[in-house]
């Protein structure tokens, strides 16, 4: 039996960085630390790529700094680097689900602008 599933909870490392294609298709990159048990301990750090529908709540709402919950699966991407040549690879989580853990307070401070009020919600 073969088992490939990351949970982690952190803040955001950075604004997502994202991209959008003719396909239609939209990723959304960013970094994602994780505290240690041990709060005197540097957090983990994590390459985050997250594809579609998800990507895109990504880019409308999370910023640096936000906290976030997501599921996925681990994976490495390899390439060649265009001026040496030399084979590089680096560790990135492929998210399947993001959920914003922020207060609502929070939330709103970070995207008073762009969030609808309870009011203006169609449903």
């Amino acid at each position: 039996m073969a088992v490939n599933s990351v949970t982690l909870v952190g803040r955001a490392g950075r604004d997502p960085e994202v991209r959008y294609f003719e396909s239609g298709s939209v990723v959304a990159n960013l970094t994602m630390a994780v505290s240690r048990r041990n709060r005197d301990e540097e957090p983990d750090w994590f390459n985050l790529e997250i594809w579609g529908k998800q990507a895109q709540v990504a880019a409308d709402y999370v910023k640096k700094g936000s906290l976030i919950g997501i599921n996925g699966s681990f994976k490495i991407d390899k390439w060649s680097d265009r001026n040496s040549g030399e084979e590089r690879s680096k560790p990135v989580i492929r998210v399947d689900r993001l959920e914003l853990l922020g207060s609502k307070r929070e939330t709103e401070s970070n995207h008073s602008s762009s969030m609808p009020g309870d009011d203006e919600i169609p449903f």
